[in-house]
């Protein structure tokens, strides 16, 4: 049996454009994408609900709530969090019975907080390097956060599969302990890339963003996933990409990766 599954946009907010590419020059990125007055530019938190047999599981959980005034503001926020888009698909969200991270940042991780019935699994680098800050960014791992999930974490060692035959795979860069999760449905294998590839303007292997722990290990780290994905014809889900985030991967005539749009959401 395969998955079936369902593309939930749990949340937009806006990020500093400079911080999200990096050393790329405002001169480039903004042919891509165009910042807003204060330089942020939009972000999606695209999370992604399995199900199967009976069996629910949701891959990130966006941003969450409880911020305040100011914090909203800062972000943009929209408000949506990961309670709001499963109520619109008539899900209730005890239903789900396991809940994967790629990381813990805040906008990946903070709405676990709503779903305090689910398992959660995450990689115990990541486990680890949060609950010791280990981050370059202020208030990135939320203290809040960590101790709702401490009494119902697993916590993984390395490649490996879990439900069953979803592949959780390190993805060394963005910070230590990052996992893409790959799965399969009717059509092949879908991976789920998470901030190793946050958007379809990351492409470039220059394009890597400044709050990316390991830069060149990111970069190398992107050079193998994208390399993958081609040769095996993954269908890939970026996280942070507000208008197309599922996608194929491609060469152009000069033998560089370009992403193409896929309408397969599920």
């Amino acid at each position: 049996m395969t998955w079936n599954w369902t593309l939930l946009d749990a949340g937009r907010f806006r990020l500093d454009g400079g911080s999200m590419f990096g050393v790329v020059p405002k001169a480039l990125w903004s042919r891509l994408v165009e910042p807003d007055e204060e330089n942020r530019i939009p972000e999606a938190c695209n999370c992604v609900l399995l199900e199967k047999n009976g069996e629910r599981v949701l891959i990130e959980t966006g941003y969450g709530d409880g911020w305040n005034d100011k914090e909203v503001d800062m972000f943009a926020m929209n408000g949506t969090t990961i309670i709001d888009v499963l109520n619109e698909y008539s899900i209730n969200p005890d239903s789900i019975n396991t809940i994967i991270l790629s990381h813990l940042h805040f906008d990946h991780a903070a709405g676990v907080t709503l779903l305090p019935n689910a398992k959660v699994i995450v990689q115990r680098q990541e486990w680890e390097d949060a609950n010791n800050n280990r981050s370059t960014m202020s208030k990135t791992y939320l203290p809040h956060v960590l101790n709702s999930i401490k009494d119902r974490v697993e916590l993984i060692d390395g490649n490996n599969t879990v439900c069953d035959d979803i592949q959780l795979t390190i993805r060394k860069g963005h910070t230590w302990g990052l996992q893409s999760i790959e799965f399969k449905d009717s059509d092949g294998t879908v991976c789920f890339c998470s901030d190793v590839m946050p958007t379809t303007n990351h492409v470039g292997v220059a394009y890597s963003m400044g709050y990316d722990m390991l830069p060149w290990d990111n970069a190398q780290t992107k050079q193998a996933l994208l390399e993958q994905a081609h040769n095996e014809n993954w269908r890939l889900i970026l996280y942070h990409e507000p208008e197309t985030p599922v996608v194929t991967v491609a060469k152009n005539d000069k033998g560089r990766f370009v992403l193409e749009i896929t309408n397969d959401c599920s």
